[in-house]
C-alpha cells in the first residue's frame, strides 16, 4: 500500500512538472522577444542591433508616405533607433533635426525618468531621403507627421508615458510635432531652440553680441575676425591651398572668396554657440600682432574652413533649405568692421542650396508656430544657454500656456542642460519631466533616476548651423 501511494505521489509530481513546464512554454511563447515585436510593426525593417550593457540598441528602417497628405503617391525609408530598456518604462521620442546616430546614447530627459529612447532621422538627411527628391515635401508639417505615425506604430509596444525632446533644431523639431500634434506627448523638453517668428527683424542678435560675455573677450574676438578679413589676401591664398589639397570645390556658393568671407563671419557667433567665457583665453590677445598661423588657426578651430565647399555643405542642404524656406535665418550687423573689409555680407540661405533645388520663404509658419505655443503650450519646457546665440530669439509661453517653463542656464553655450540650471529651477524641471512622464515620486526627489553612464550620456555639441 505504502509502495502504491509513493507511486501515486512520484506520478503526480511528474505531472504537475509537465503542466508547469507547459505553463512556462506558453507564457514565453506569449510575449515575444522585443525584437519580434518591433518587427511585427508594419513597414518596420532591421538594420542592424548593437549590444549594450542594461539595454538593447537597434538599428531600424520604418516605411513613410513621402507625402503625408496623399499617402499612395510614393514611400521612402526612415531611419531610427531604439534604446531600448523596458516596455514598462517611459518613452523618450528624440530628433537632433539632422541625421541619428546609430552609436547607442542617452538624452538627459532618458536619463531623468530611466526610460526607453526612440530616436528619428529628420526626412531628407541621407539616407533618409525620398528619391527622387521633391523637395517641397520637406517641411515641418511633413517631419511632424513622420513622428505621429512611429509614434502610433511603437505606442503599440512602448505603451507608458511619451516625453519628446531635442537640442537646437531637434527643440525646434520637437516643438513643431507638439503644435500639430498636440495630443501625442505627455510632454516637451526642447533645448535651445531658436524662435525666429519674424525673419527680418533681427535685432535681439546684435543686441547679444553687443553684450555677451565680458568686453575684454568681445574685443579679442572682434579683433581676430577683422584682421582675417584685413589679410584677406595672403589667407585666401593659403585657403586655396587648403582647398586644392582637399578635393574641395565652391559651386554652391558661387568663389572660394565668398566662402572665405562666410567662414570669417560666423567665427563671433561659432564661439560663443561651442565655447564659453573661459575659453577667451585661447583667443589671440593681439589681433594685429599675430602671424598668419594664428589668425588661420583660430578662424578655422571655431569655424571650420571647410563649412561652405561643396563637400562641407552637401550633407546640410536640407537645413540650409528649410532656413530658406520655414524657419528663417538671422542677418547682423558688425559694427567693428568697416564695411569696405565685408564684400558681400552675411549670406542668407539661398547661397548655401544648390540652384536647382527651388526655394520660397512661407512668413507665416514661424507665426503660426508662436503664437500657437505662446497660447496652447502644455507640459512644455524649454532650456536656453545665457551666453548662447540662438537663445537671442527663444520661444516664451505666455495666457493660456499651462504648466510650461521657460529657463535659462547661467553662463551656458549651445549645450545647456536642465542639469546646468539654477537650484531651484533645476529641481522644479526634473520633478516636470519625471511627473508628464508618469515616474514621479516624493522618494525620487526630483533627482535623474538613472545613474550617469560616461558613453551614453556623453555631451555631444548640439547642431545648428549657420544663422
Amino acid at each position: 500500500m505504502a509502495r502504491k501511494t509513493l507511486r501515486w505521489l512520484l506520478t503526480l509530481a511528474l505531472l504537475m512538472g509537465a503542466l508547469g513546464t507547459a505553463t512556462a512554454g506558453a507564457a514565453t511563447a506569449a510575449e515575444p522577444d522585443i525584437k519580434e515585436r518591433l518587427l511585427s510593426i508594419p513597414g518596420m525593417s532591421l538594420i542592424e542591433e548593437k549590444p549594450y550593457p542594461g539595454y538593447r540598441f537597434f538599428v531600424l528602417n520604418y516605411t513613410q508616405p513621402v507625402d503625408h497628405r496623399y499617402p499612395s503617391k510614393g514611400t521612402f525609408q526612415q531611419r531610427l533607433t531604439v534604446l531600448h530598456k523596458d516596455v514598462s518604462r517611459p518613452a523618450v521620442f528624440y530628433t537632433s533635426g539632422y541625421s541619428v546616430s546609430t552609436t547607442p546614447s542617452r538624452r538627459e530627459p532618458t536619463q531623468i525618468v530611466d526610460g526607453n529612447q526612440i530616436s528619428m532621422e529628420y526626412r531628407f538627411f541621407t539616407p533618409s531621403r525620398p528619391q527622387p527628391a521633391d523637395w517641397t515635401k520637406l517641411d515641418i508639417w511633413q517631419a511632424a507627421s513622420d513622428q505621429h505615425r512611429i509614434f502610433k506604430a511603437l505606442n503599440k509596444v512602448y505603451d507608458k508615458n511619451w516625453i519628446s525632446t531635442g537640442g537646437s533644431k531637434g527643440g525646434m523639431t520637437a516643438t513643431y510635432y507638439e503644435r500639430f500634434y498636440p495630443k501625442d506627448m505627455a510632454g516637451v523638453v526642447a533645448y535651445v531652440a531658436p524662435n525666429d517668428v519674424v525673419n527680418d527683424e533681427d535685432a535681439a542678435y546684435d543686441r547679444f553680441f553687443a553684450e555677451v560675455g565680458t568686453k575684454e573677450c568681445r574685443d579679442r574676438l572682434n579683433a581676430v575676425q577683422r584682421e582675417a578679413l584685413v589679410r584677406r589676401e595672403p589667407l585666401t591664398k593659403r585657403y586655396a591651398a587648403y582647398a586644392a589639397e582637399h578635393g574641395y570645390t565652391f559651386d554652391t556658393v558661387g568663389s572660394l572668396d565668398k566662402a572665405y568671407e562666410a567662414v570669417v563671419l560666423d567665427y563671433v557667433w561659432g564661439f560663443w554657440q561651442y565655447s564659453l567665457l573661459s575659453d577667451c583665453d585661447t583667443i589671440p590677445a593681439d589681433a594685429a600682432q599675430a602671424g598668419d598661423e594664428a589668425i588661420w588657426n583660430s578662424i578655422d578651430t571655431i569655424t571650420g574652413f571647410a563649412s561652405y565647399t561643396d563637400q562641407g555643405l552637401e550633407p546640410y542642404t536640407p537645413y540650409y533649405y528649410q532656413a530658406g524656406t520655414q524657419l528663417g535665418a538671422a542677418t547682423i550687423q558688425f559694427p567693428h568692421i568697416e564695411r569696405k573689409l565685408i564684400r558681400y555680407g552675411y549670406l542668407p540661405p539661398r547661397h548655401f542650396v544648390p540652384r536647382d533645388i527651388p526655394m520660397r520663404f512661407q512668413s507665416w509658419a514661424m507665426r503660426d508656430v508662436d503664437t500657437w505655443v505662446r497660447h496652447n503650450a502644455r507640459h512644455m519646457l524649454f532650456v536656453n544657454g545665457e551666453n548662447d546665440p540662438w537663445s537671442a530669439e527663444p520661444f516664451r509661453v505666455g495666457k493660456g500656456a499651462q504648466d510650461s517653463y521657460v529657463f535659462t542656464a547661467p553662463g551656458a553655450n549651445h549645450g545647456a542642460r536642465v542639469a546646468g540650471l539654477v537650484d531651484t529651477e533645476r529641481t522644479l524641471a526634473t520633478d516636470r519631466i519625471q511627473d508628464w512622464a508618469g515616474v514621479a515620486t516624493e522618494a525620487d526627489g526630483a533627482k535623474p533616476l538613472a545613474a550617469f553612464d560616461a558613453k551614453l550620456d556623453r555631451a555631444e555639441r548640439e547642431q545648428q548651423l549657420r544663422p
